[in-house]
């Protein structure tokens, strides 16, 4: 029981704002936390209010984890590979961990089982996200390499096929289109066929890879000449109808 003339002071119960956070790339900033009386203690002035400083360190280092989670999830590229490379090349150009080694395993069922042949044109998958870097390098790289020029011999017609494909997306090897030249024209490349079915049909083989014309001309490959003789362009559209039909020259060990 209270003493006479004196009365009880009312409770104050306590009012707890929830903190509000704003994001700012990844960190946080927090809202004075107030604290504030019932009616009975109106006027009674509030305690100071708190802020929590972010500094420029906390929002780095909170964008740093987004990309790092960023680079992790990046999905696997892909390489296509062009006359003259090699897995270990590509490999380094890529900073693929594990190297040439690892690039291989990776790319085993379209490399096949020699690891040192790459043809032209197949697209090796290389893991996680490319550096930006590696694109201007390879652009570099590619803008450095003089114009070719070919000898005008067998070697030559077909280094230069190999260059047209690869721009052309057709697969095939030189080791695949020699041994096919050798066995069909045996590298001459006005040789032509006048006794076979194709030559009683009055469309007879012609050239280094021994074409038709109906042939030559559904797989003429753009940028060659129109003249089926012409060893480039013999060779390109044979290969450009081997990919076709059998999925490249090398898999070709008899007559077409």
């Amino acid at each position: 029981m209270p003493a006479k003339g004196k009365h009880r002071r009312p409770k104050q119960n306590p009012i707890t704002r929830k903190l509000a956070l704003a994001g700012t790339g990844g960190a946080a900033l927090t809202l004075p936390l107030i604290s504030a009386t019932t009616a009975g203690a109106a006027g009674t002035s509030a305690p100071a209010a708190t802020v929590t400083t972010v500094t420029a360190a906390t929002v780095v280092n909170a964008v740093t984890a987004v990309n790092a989670v960023t680079a992790v999830n990046a999905p696997p590229t892909t390489y296509s590979v062009v006359v003259g490379d090699t897995l270990s090349e590509i490999a380094a150009d890529h900073s693929v961990s594990g190297g040439w080694k690892q690039l291989y395993e990776a790319n085993r069922a379209v490399v096949g089982d020699n690891p040192s042949v790459i043809r032209p044109g197949i697209k090796l998958t290389i893991g996680a996200q490319a550096k930006a870097a590696t694109a201007a390098k390879t652009a570099v790289k590619t803008a450095a390499k003089p114009a070719s020029s070919y000898p005008n011999n067998l070697d030559g017609w077909i280094r230069e096929s190999l260059d047209v494909m690869a721009k052309h997306g057709i697969p095939g090897s030189y080791n695949g289109i020699h041994r096919n030249v050798m066995r069909e024209s045996s590298g001459n490349p006005k040789a032509i066929n006048l006794w076979d079915i194709n030559a009683q049909n009055g469309i007879p083989s012609k050239g280094l890879l021994q074409v038709i014309d109906p042939t030559f001309k559904a797989y003429h490959v753009p940028g060659t000449s129109l003249d089926s003789y012409d060893p480039v362009a013999n060779i390109t559209a044979a290969c450009n109808y081997a990919a076709a039909r059998y999925g490249s020259i090398d898999n070709v060990n008899g007559a077409y």
